[in-house]
């Protein structure tokens, strides 16, 4: 089955010259997400995490059923204010400004084998920070996972563990 075919693309959004694509057709479509599990499953069992660390927001919805299926447990990246109780923060630059995401380190136990979970892989500065982040809890990213990466945006380069993804596309 040709993932690709399942994920829309929609142009010039949220900006002229961007290609938005957008996984609400693949998860509309239970066979193709059901593959696109499968995928990367094989993808990640390598890596034996403990823990799968979704980033906010549509990387909640690839990694908490990817943590079902692995029988590891899930947990997330938020954005600043969205966590209740104790969090570790992280600021970190974006084109245009900064932004700050959090974790529950009391959800990470020290040493934990955690592969960082999103929808998409464009420049790599959020995965980045949540690798940097989850490195303050004490956990150790053993890897990094998405359904797309965009190709010539070089997000890869900027992550200290590998990159798995199913697809990879133009920017």
């Amino acid at each position: 089955m040709n993932i690709q075919d399942h994920i829309r693309t929609i142009p010039d959004f949220p900006k002229p010259g961007i290609n938005f694509y957008d996984i609400a057709t693949l998860l509309a479509n239970p066979s193709a997400w059901r593959e696109t599990i499968a995928r990367l499953h094989r993808l990640t069992e390598d890596y034996q995490p403990d823990l799968l660390m979704g980033i906010e927001s549509r990387g909640f919805l690839v990694a908490a059923p990817l943590a079902y299926e692995m029988g590891c447990g899930f947990g997330m990246v938020r954005k600043h204010g969205k966590l209740p109780g104790q969090t570790l923060a992280h600021s970190y630059a974006l084109e245009y400004g900064e932004d700050i995401i959090e974790i529950q380190p009391d959800l990470i136990p020290a040493g934990s084998k955690v592969v960082l979970v999103d929808d998409l892989l464009a420049t790599g500065g959020t995965m980045q920070a949540a690798e940097i982040l989850l490195h303050k809890a004490g956990a150790h990213v053993v890897a990094n996972l998405c359904i797309i990466e965009l190709e010539g945006l070089n997000g890869r380069d900027k992550l200290t563990a590998p990159l798995e993804s199913v697809i990879r596309c133009p920017a």
